[in-house]
């Protein structure tokens, strides 16, 4: 057994909620974070997507007891209002129960909520502007240097979260051995962000409940409202070509291509020229790693274990089931961490690669599938099915956004049987009334187990 002492690098959401639930545990926390207290200052300004807060990390933040902290931050949607190029809007529900939503909340307000709450426990230290630039595993030390003064000193790992990013230092420190194995993929398409601020008197623009898209084939524009009554937009386009980054080089190109595809919009977003051609430009990347350990000394979480696109709304969600995940690791097993970290793998590594996977399926949906008339057919369909028979059809949307008790890897199994049931129904069909619905429930039930019979099972496999 280890030492009741822990270091974690990075306080962004992943490394805080982890330092919290670790904490109160009775262990001591160290943080390290090589950014400035974002209380202070945020460093991320221009380059942060909104979070989309789905019922996993709900169920995280309920857990330690700060989701009444955060209410406050949050604005639900309801479903996607999609933009058509020639001026239609239609409006999509996520879910059909009341409470099926997904709130928008802003990363820094997020983090800062849960950095006040980690301030408040008396065993845990957080420890900004002190930078993480290596680890030497053979004597399981992690290199830092105080941004403040540039001085280098060493940080055990007794053991080590590192939480630091999908650029991880940590685990690039272990590049060329087996031991994560990370593989870094780059989408050939990058975001800017850009925003709409709230109209006279402080009202929103567009409609509050919904996630607002432009969906243009092989890119698309996206809104996310927030409490203020602004609303933060991402343009995310390929990084080359025509319609591109790398197209938009001078005010009179992002003028056309903006009165060109999304003319709706352009007037509201003040310094549009600006903001295009002077924001940075990020970068969209999924990490996957064949192990997230290295036995008792160093666990990977979040990002840095498993990054992936934005566009299911997935990865701090995913990032807080890793922390869950890890508190009920540390209940049954307490600080028997090589252990710990190797259930902990053998639990959540197939369920990472099973929202990379749906997170870029979820790309192609929201740019270029969700223009095709049959896409809200299926979704009709699919709502008929989970009304008939809800413990035996849940759409694949739902068991990711609103069902924390399914895992991803299931979501994306059933999914597929799903996926192929709908299209087959929906084939020779141009509205719901024209669907065999007896036959589509008969094919259901042959083709998919009860969903208690799946959580029974891994209730029988965790046990």
């Amino acid at each position: 057994m280890s030492t009741r002492s822990v270091n974690i690098i990075g306080a962004g959401q992943c490394g805080t909620l982890i330092a919290i639930m670790l904490a109160r545990h009775g262990f001591k926390v160290d943080v390290y974070e090589r950014f400035k207290d974002p209380r202070i200052q945020d460093p991320e300004a221009g380059r942060s997507i909104n979070l989309a807060l789905a019922a996993r990390g709900l169920n995280a933040l309920h857990q330690v007891g700060i989701d009444t902290l955060v209410e406050p931050l949050l604005v639900p949607m309801r479903g996607r209002m999609l933009h058509h190029q020639d001026g239609r809007t239609e409006f999509l529900r996520y879910g059909q129960q009341a409470d099926e939503e997904i709130y928008s909340v802003t990363r820094l307000g997020l983090n800062q909520v849960l950095l006040g709450v980690a301030d408040d426990l008396p065993n845990l230290s957080l420890n900004f502007e002190q930078n993480a630039i290596g680890y030497d595993a053979p004597d399981r030390t992690v290199h830092v240097r105080d941004e403040t003064d540039g001085s280098l000193y060493q940080v055990e790992a007794d053991p080590l979260f590192a939480a630091d990013g999908a650029g991880s230092s940590i685990r690039r420190s272990f590049d060329g051995s087996d031991t994560f194995g990370g593989i870094e993929t780059l989408l050939r398409h990058g975001y800017k962000e850009l925003s709409i601020p709230a109209g006279p008197g402080g009202e929103f623009q567009l409609a509050t409940d919904a996630l607002h898209i432009w969906p243009r084939g092989g890119f698309m524009l996206i809104a996310l409202p927030n409490p203020g009554g602004d609303f933060t937009l991402t343009l995310f386009l390929p990084n080359v070509g025509d319609n591109s980054f790398e197209s938009l080089s001078d005010e009179a190109s992002v003028v056309t291509f903006f009165e060109t595809y999304f003319p709706d919009v352009a007037a509201l977003i003040p310094n549009l020229c600006d903001d295009m051609l002077n924001h940075p430009l990020g970068t969209l990347g999924t990490v996957r790693c064949r192990h997230w350990h290295d036995r008792g000394n160093v666990l990977l979480l979040g990002d840095a274990a498993h990054a992936i696109v934005p566009f299911h709304g997935q990865g701090m969600n995913l990032a807080f089931e890793d922390c869950v995940l890890l508190d009920r690791l540390v209940t049954e097993h307490g600080n028997d961490w090589a252990n710990v970290f190797a259930r902990f793998e053998a639990e959540q590594l197939a369920n990472a690669n099973a929202i990379a996977d749906m997170a870029l399926d979820n790309y192609i949906e929201m740019r270029d599938t969700v223009r095709d008339p049959k896409f809200a057919l299926r979704k009709a369909l699919a709502f008929e099915l989970e009304k008939r028979l809800p413990e035996q059809f849940i759409p694949r949307y739902s068991m990711v956004m609103f069902h924390a008790d399914i895992p991803y890897l299931v979501a994306q199994q059933r999914g597929e049987v799903q996926k192929a049931l709908l299209e087959e129904f929906t084939e020779d069909a141009n509205s719901i009334d024209e669907i065999d619905i007896s036959a589509a429930i008969d094919a259901l039930q042959k083709r998919l187990p009860r969903i208690d019979t799946v959580r029974n099972d891994l209730a029988v496999r965790r046990s």
